[in-house]
């Protein structure tokens, strides 16, 4: 199986990526997946919204949006699996915030155990890191803020919606006075 990463939005697929997909037999992704792949698939695509891959032919190239490595699904990638990267809303933020990628901690709070998250947050940031998150219904912008404001620290935070789309936001404010998210898609940038 191959899992590929198809960027975090329209125009981002690599070279690597589209030679996958296009000679791939059959194709299995979330119907966000294959659209952003759908001018290179050359074969059946199925939407696929359970993620447990072992049921899924050992030949499949799997879709995973962003970086299959990035909260993506190479988390599911058995050892004989290949995984071929794409371009990342990591990335993207970083080159949108003029920031390079080693200056932040990355954390998804995406189904993850949100006191944890909380708690890796303010770690991250006590040791002189930015932190680049990945939010969760539970814990967007808002949350976010409040944790900041409730731990007495002073920091700006910026929201990066929908990268790479006709109608991307870049948006900064502080705990005090966060940026508002508009968009479901969205990462959040604390410096």
């Amino acid at each position: 199986m191959k899992i590929v990463g198809v960027g975090g939005g329209p125009d981002l697929l690599t070279q690597e990526a589209i030679s996958a997909i296009q000679n791939a037999r059959i194709i299995f992704g979330s119907k966000r997946a294959i659209e952003l792949a759908k001018e290179h698939i050359k074969c059946e695509a199925h939407e696929i919204t359970d993620y447990s891959l072992r049921s899924l032919p050992d030949d499949a190239v799997v879709l995973s949006t962003g970086d299959p490595m990035l909260s993506g699904l190479g988390k599911f990638a058995g050892k004989k699996d290949e995984i071929i990267p794409g371009i990342s809303s990591l990335q993207l933020a970083c080159a949108r915030l003029h920031m390079e990628i080693d200056s932040l901690a990355v954390i998804t709070a995406h189904s993850r155990d949100l006191a944890l998250v909380r708690k890796r947050v303010l770690v991250e940031l006590g040791n002189g890191k930015k932190v680049f998150l990945i939010p969760d219904p539970a814990f967007g912008v808002n949350e976010v803020a409040e944790l900041l404001r409730s731990s007495g620290l002073s920091r700006k935070i910026s929201i990066l919606e929908r990268l790479s789309y006709p109608d991307e936001r870049v948006s900064t404010g502080t705990a005090e006075q966060p940026p508002s998210s508009g968009s479901e898609m969205y990462c959040i940038v604390i410096s």
